[in-house]
């Protein structure tokens, strides 16, 4: 999607990927098929490039850095390594003056012990690195549970987060470019089925007080990073309006796939425009949007289903394998602007948008 929206834009786009049949290959001008880390397939690609990105954060920051002393990187290695480490990502939100949930890091079962003493329970026990849709992380209820969890989790060191009940989650998506210019998308309120985002509602039904608290959040970590390129940030709003930042993304995001329907610019066409060092236009919204994730091989098998319904949007991915948690396209539903319904549930969102179309 970030190719479409380059190629767009007028430009050619140059995917370097260790799948010889990826979704990006299949809609760009040239593909290199080799390991992120491989040197001496960082400096080819580098050479046929003229800037570089990432659409996901299991690349090596090592790799990055080296192509960073070729080309420029955007958004930089530097803030890579913040958004792939738990820890550190955390650790700098915090020390922005952003409010997270409580957490410890956690090295040995004692500590573990000792955070959830101090944390109480229940809570959430997670790895640091290459966590996401649900996956490597535990619920801890128990005292019971710490050790079988604490077992199972990989690599150490861990981390601890106190558990927030929350009202609902939400999610800023934000373009910064070169000069410190900014462009936000609407706040969304995003909806999980098994960890993995169902539905994405644009925009979120909050408050006032709430959507301006989240815009500056998304605003003031971007800043922070010196980010250039796209930055999501999840966020969790309390049962008291208070919002709690959860993870960031420097990259475009799931949450964000309605744009390119409810939009006149993308979050691609930002993120292109943004480490392309074009103008960033305000992230304005002609219609509401609920987009719907489709997950798996039983929702991939609804695709003739959804060609035959009028007004609903189609985007499949080309990814060769629907394995199960795998999202393989989305649907996107279009509402007059202050006419999106209240009443979507996650467990049929489907069905509830095929019948409002």
């Amino acid at each position: 999607m970030s190719a479409l929206a380059a190629a767009r834009l007028g430009y050619r786009c140059h995917i370097l990927t260790r799948e010889h049949y990826s979704p990006a290959a299949q809609v760009s001008h040239a593909v290199t098929v080799g390991d992120y880390g491989d040197p001496a397939v960082l400096r080819e690609f580098a050479a046929a490039v003229d800037v570089i990105s990432f659409e996901f954060e299991n690349v090596s920051a090592e790799g990055l850095d080296l192509l960073a002393s070729l080309k420029p990187v955007r958004p930089s290695p530097s803030v890579l390594r913040i958004s792939q480490d738990r820890i550190a990502e955390k650790t700098f939100v915090n020390g922005l003056g952003v409010a997270t949930a409580p957490w410890r890091p956690v090295t040995t079962l004692e500590e573990l012990e000792a955070a959830a003493a101090t944390l109480g329970l229940p809570a959430v026990l997670k790895t640091t690195r290459e966590g996401y849709d649900g996956k490597g992380q535990a619920m801890l209820r128990t005292p019971d549970d710490l050790a079988p969890a604490f077992e199972r989790l990989a690599p150490k060191p861990l981390i601890l987060e106190g558990f927030v009940d929350y009202a609902m989650e939400v999610s800023v998506i934000v373009g910064r470019g070169e000069d410190g210019s900014v462009s936000a998308f609407d706040t969304v309120e995003n909806r999980h089925h098994d960890h993995i985002l169902d539905l994405t509602l644009a925009p979120a039904r909050i408050a006032v007080a709430t959507d301006a608290a989240a815009q500056t959040i998304a605003r003031d970590i971007a800043a922070g990073l010196d980010l250039i390129g796209l930055l999501a940030v999840e966020m969790f709003v309390g049962n008291d309006g208070q919002v709690l930042v959860n993870e960031i993304a420097p990259r475009p995001h799931n949450s964000g796939h309605w744009t390119i329907d409810a939009c006149p610019m993308s979050q691609f066409e930002l993120h292109i425009r943004a480490i392309a060092g074009l103008p960033l236009p305000p992230a304005t919204r002609h219609a509401d949007a609920a987009m719907k994730n489709l997950v798996g091989p039983e929702e991939a098998a609804l695709w003739p289903r959804i060609l035959a319904i009028p007004d609903l949007i189609p985007h499949l991915y080309g990814k060769e394998e629907a394995r199960p948690g795998r999202k393989m396209g989305h649907v996107t539903r279009l509402f007059p602007k202050g006419a999106l319904p209240g009443d979507f549930g996650v467990a049929d969102s489907l069905g509830f948008l095929a019948r409002r179309a």
